[in-house]
């Protein structure tokens, strides 16, 4: 008789971190193009759309400035991510943290600093977003810090709450009269808003979110308490024993991945939108958890990542209109390639050995 056994690998090569999110991309792109085909029922439709997808996006007179500005909060959330996933908490409320810090910077631009013509405008506006960011990642780490609530619940059920929390006041308070009873907000301000570079379309957010990159590497690589996140990480009970204060970590990481996520809602409000209106955000928060993953949990890499999924983003946009692909198959192939990744990497983690019993 033979039994299978699954065996965790006690060295695994150095290849690996590389190859586990090419593999797991080759095999979504592989799904999704079968998925088109099942749709469509033409193989050559699946291949024109992998065309588009991969050209439109990239290309400096077509969709280039639309990708990069999908970009900036794509990074910022997947950066906010990165640190409690090191940690191994799972935030799942970066969408919800993102909306917050829209709100916050729309109450600011449109109520508070209305009549403030000032160059410090824009960053307290910033500031905002980033700070209501932080205090609604705040709630769910103290409930996880102090009475062990399940992170994942808390924070996915903080999304509902801050999305319906928005639509609230885009479709009441804050609906602009003006705009033919469509829910979204009066524009904002000029002088509130984030300066782009030249007709590119492209604001300085970019740079922004460049420097939040630096910061997070510096804070988990070069500090003492990006050390800890990673004892933490590894072995909770070895972190207290070491005396690691494992509650106020985990406090002041789910405020910095919020913040990160809240400081994206902000510049989202203020570069591109210029006002809030009812889902501005195609899932910038979700789609950070598969950043996160894909890059390894590595700061750097967010960047390359985000670029290619706002990439993905824009191309999914274009084959709605030139092929008439719906959107919800582009949010299928977002889960295939989290689903092929989790595979991939339990693949890779463990090998499958068939031996006698």
């Amino acid at each position: 008789m033979y039994k299978i056994k699954v065996e965790k690998r006690l060295e695994i090569p150095r290849y690996f971190p590389v190859l586990i999110p090419l593999f797991s991309i080759t095999i979504s792109l592989i799904l999704m193009g079968i998925t088109i085909w099942a749709t469509t029922g033409k193989f050559s439709n699946a291949l024109e759309a992998y065309k588009e997808m991969f050209s439109w996006p990239f290309i400096p007179e077509c969709g280039l400035s639309d990708t990069i500005q999908k970009m900036i909060p794509l990074m910022l959330t997947g950066l906010g991510l990165t640190i409690v996933f090191r940690m191994r908490i799972w935030n799942i409320g970066a969408e919800g943290q993102l909306y917050l810090g829209a709100m916050a910077t729309t109450w600011g631009a449109l109520f508070f600093l209305k009549d403030f013509q000032n160059p410090l405008a824009v960053p307290i506006l910033l500031i905002l977003g980033t700070l209501a960011g932080a205090f609604w990642g705040a709630i769910p780490g103290v409930l996880k810090a102090f009475l062990n609530l399940d992170e994942i619940v808390a924070t996915l059920m903080l999304n509902y709450i801050a999305y319906y929390w928005v639509n609230y006041l885009i479709y009441g308070p804050w609906k602009d009269p003006h705009g033919y009873n469509f829910p979204l907000t009066a524009m904002f301000p000029e002088h509130t808003w984030l300066p782009s570079m030249g007709d590119t379309g492209i604001h300085l957010g970019i740079f922004i979110a460049f420097g939040m990159v630096v910061i997070v590497y510096i804070l988990m690589n070069k500090t003492r308490w990006g050390f800890d996140l990673k004892v933490m990480g590894d072995n909770e009970k070895a972190a207290k024993y070491a005396g690691i204060n494992t509650k106020k970590n985990i406090i002041f990481a789910m405020m910095l991945s919020g913040a990160l996520a809240g400081l994206a809602g902000a510049i989202q409000m203020l570069g591109v939108q210029h006002r809030l209106q009812h889902g501005f955000s195609p899932g910038y928060g979700y789609t950070g958890i598969i950043i996160a993953w894909l890059s390894r949990l590595n700061p750097w890499a967010t960047i390359l990542v985000s670029f290619l999924f706002g990439g993905l983003i824009v191309g999914s946009e274009q084959l709605q209109i030139i092929m008439r692909i719906p959107i919800s198959l582009i949010n299928v192939l977002q889960g295939i390639i989290l689903f092929s990744l989790l595979a991939s990497e339990t693949i890779f983690r463990y090998r499958i050995r068939i031996v006698k019993r």
